[in-house]
């Protein structure tokens, strides 16, 4: 259990890292390419396969692969990353509460809700696309 629990802090600090310099990649390069907009649809593809990535590089090594603890995992991961989103817009870039929460709104263009929705989804579906291994 402390392993797991080991693995499962790496995996948020190296999901952080990863979309922290997705978000730097988007503001610095998509946004004056393509308006923001646009560069907030191309992200939450690329955001996301990035994730989908990171999942499948580090979950099989945790050697969890029963569906309510794989959902465990993902939510945990969800929630992190949420957290870690909220934390970084608030204290770091010094947003208001009301831009902070148009992140996680789709209405607003904002697809933040969705890429949440598929981290949480992920570590189920890497499992079972995984081939069978020997844990």
């Amino acid at each position: 259990m402390n392993d797991l629990l080991i693995q499962l802090t790496a995996l948020c600090v190296l999901l952080a890292a990863a979309e922290t310099l997705h978000g730097i990649f988007r503001a610095a390069v998509l946004v004056p390419r393509i308006g923001k907009k646009a560069a907030l649809k191309v992200a939450i593809v690329t955001g996301s396969l990035l994730a989908f990535v990171l999942c499948w590089w580090r979950l099989p090594a945790m050697g969890v692969a029963a569906a309510l603890p794989l959902l465990g995992i993902g939510a945990a991961l969800a929630l992190f990353m949420a957290a870690f989103d909220i934390a970084l817009a608030r204290w770091l870039l010094k947003r208001p509460w009301s831009r902070v929460l148009e992140d996680f709104n789709p209405a607003t263009g904002n697809y933040l809700l969705f890429g949440l929705l598929l981290l949480a989804s992920f570590p189920w579906l890497v499992m079972h696309l995984q081939p069978a291994r020997a844990f």
